[in-house]
């Protein structure tokens, strides 16, 4: 099980955005890609925004969205 949940990682990254306005995230696959993407970064030698219990590239990425240490942008 993930920890924490994509509810909870959906909230905290769309926690920043003004109300009428859309979320950032909206699907548990846009926060999949997010950490993913963080996680491929950090493998290619990027250094980790957080002090993580985890020395694995994916739960790292994880806590770094959780914390808000990186931001999710849109398209626009």
């Amino acid at each position: 099980m993930l920890h924490p949940s994509y509810s909870d990682l959906m909230k905290v990254v769309n926690s920043e955005v003004e109300q009428g306005e859309a979320p950032v995230v909206n699907s548990r696959y846009s926060i999949v890609m997010a950490a993913s993407k963080r996680a491929r970064q950090i493998i290619a030698g990027d250094d980790p925004l957080v002090q993580a219990k985890e020395t694995k590239p994916l739960s790292i990425a994880v806590e770094e969205l959780n914390q808000g240490k990186v931001k999710i942008l849109t398209e626009e």
